[in-house]
C-alpha cells in the first residue's frame, strides 16, 4: 500500500496533476502536506494536521517526496504546506521565494542548529568504557585530514568515511560542496545513506560499539539530546560562500559555516492567499527546542508513530499549542484528542 502511495505520488507531483483547494471557504478541498522523512519534520507535519483537521475542519493528505521535490511542488501548489522547512537553504527556495511563489511563515524552532559532528570520546576518549582520546587535537574541519585514519572507511580503508545525508536532501548538496571546499575528498569518502532513519541506525550503532564516527547532523533532533557529541569548528559564515555550497553545480566552493537556521513552515502563494486563517495560525507556531527534542527521544527511544505522538503532545501540552490559535479553535481540537 504505500509503495503504491508512494509512486502514485510522486507521479502526481512529477506532472502537476494535484487537485488544489478550490476557495478559502470550501471545506471538502484537501490541504496537502509534504511528507517529510526526518522525525522533526514528521512530527511537527502531524501536530499541523491535527490542528488544521480537528480546528478548522479541513481535510489534509500527505505526498512522499524528497526535499528538492517537495519545494518544487510548493512552488507549483501541487503540495500546499511543508512542515518544517528550513528556508533561504536552497536555491529553489530561494529563487521561488522571491517570485511570491511559496511563503515561510514563523519562526517555529528558535535555537535549531546543524554541522559536522564526533562522538565526545573520540577528542577526549572514556575511561568508564575504556576507550583512549583517538583524536585528541581535532578542532575543526581543518585537522580532518590527519584523522582520516580514525574514521577508516570499511570500503576504502585508505581514506576516511564522512556520512552525508541521504540523496535529495538540501544539506547533502551543502556538505558535498563542502567536502570539495575543504579539500577532503582525496582523503574522505563521501558516504550518502539510503534515508535519515539509515543515517540514524549509523551513527547510534557506532556509538554504542564505541567506534568513532564523523558526520552531519542537525538539530531539533533525539539524537543530540541522547549522545555527547561535539561539533567541529567551520570558518565563519560568508553569505557569499555559502552560494557556491548551496550551489551543486559551482565548481569552485568556498569554505563556511552553514547559514544560521531559520525553520518555518512553508506555504504555496495560492495556500497564504485561500487560507488566512490558517496562514494566521501558522505565523504563531512556537516550538520550544528543549521540550521538542525530548518528545522526539522518546518517539525514537519507543519508536512510536508520529501521528500517535502528535495526539499526546497536544493532549499533555496545551500550555504551548493553545497560544497558536483562537480558543474556538483549541476547544476543538481538545475535545477530539
Amino acid at each position: 500500500m504505500t509503495s503504491i502511495k508512494t509512486l502514485l505520488g510522486c507521479s502526481l507531483l512529477a506532472l502537476g496533476l494535484l487537485a488544489q483547494p478550490a476557495s478559502a471557504a470550501d471545506k471538502t478541498a484537501t490541504i496537502h502536506f509534504g511528507d517529510l522523512t526526518w522525525e522533526s519534520g514528521s512530527l511537527i507535519t502531524q501536530v499541523l494536521r491535527t490542528i488544521v483537521e480537528k480546528g478548522y475542519g479541513y481535510p489534509t493528505d500527505t505526498l512522499p517526496g524528497s526535499t528538492v521535490s517537495l519545494e518544487a511542488a510548493l512552488a507549483k501548489n501541487d503540495v500546499q504546506v511543508v512542515g518544517e522547512e528550513w528556508a533561504g537553504r536552497s536555491p529553489a527556495w530561494v529563487k521561488a521565494e522571491a517570485e511570491g511563489k511559496v511563503f515561510g511563515l514563523g519562526n517555529i524552532v528558535k535555537g535549531a542548529t546543524e554541522g559536522w559532528w564526533v562522538p565526545e570520546f573520540v577528542i577526549k576518549g572514556d575511561p568508564a568504557k575504556g576507550i583512549k582520546p583517538l583524536a585528541p587535537d581535532l578542532k575543526s574541519v581543518a585537522d580532518l585530514p590527519r584523522y582520516k585514519d580514525v574514521f577508516k572507511d570499511p570500503e576504502q580503508p585508505d581514506k576516511g568515511r564522512f556520512l552525508n545525508s541521504p540523496t535529495g536532501w538540501t544539506s547533502e548538496i551543502v556538505n558535498t560542496q563542502k567536502l570539495k571546499a575543504y579539500g577532503l575528498n582525496d582523503t574522505f569518502v563521501n558516504f550518502r545513506t539510503g534515508s535519515g532513519a539509515a543515517l540514524d541506525a549509523e551513527i547510534s550503532s557506532s556509538i554504542h560499539r564505541g567506534k568513532p564516527v564523523l558526520f552531519y547532523y542537525w538539530s531539533p533532533t533525539p539524537l543530540l539530546g541522547r549522545f555527547k557529541l561535539i561539533k567541529l569548528e567551520e570558518p565563519p559564515f560568508d553569505a557569499e560562500a555559502w552560494k557556491t555550497l548551496a550551489d551543486a553545480s559551482n565548481p569552485n566552493p568556498k569554505g563556511t559555516r552553514s547559514l544560521e537556521p531559520h525553520l518555518s513552515i512553508g506555504v504555496s502563494a495560492e495556500f497564504h492567499k485561500q487560507y488566512p486563517e490558517l496562514v494566521a495560525f501558522f505565523e504563531k507556531v512556537d516550538l520550544p527546542i528543549d521540550l521538542l527534542n525530548q518528545t522526539l527521544g522518546q518517539m525514537s527511544e519507543k519508536r512510536l508513530e508520529p501521528k500517535a505522538v502528535a495526539q499526546a503532545f497536544l493532549k499533555e501540552h496545551p500550555e504551548v499549542w493553545k497560544a497558536w490559535v483562537p480558543a474556538d479553535v483549541a476547544t476543538k481540537v481538545s475535545s477530539s484528542l
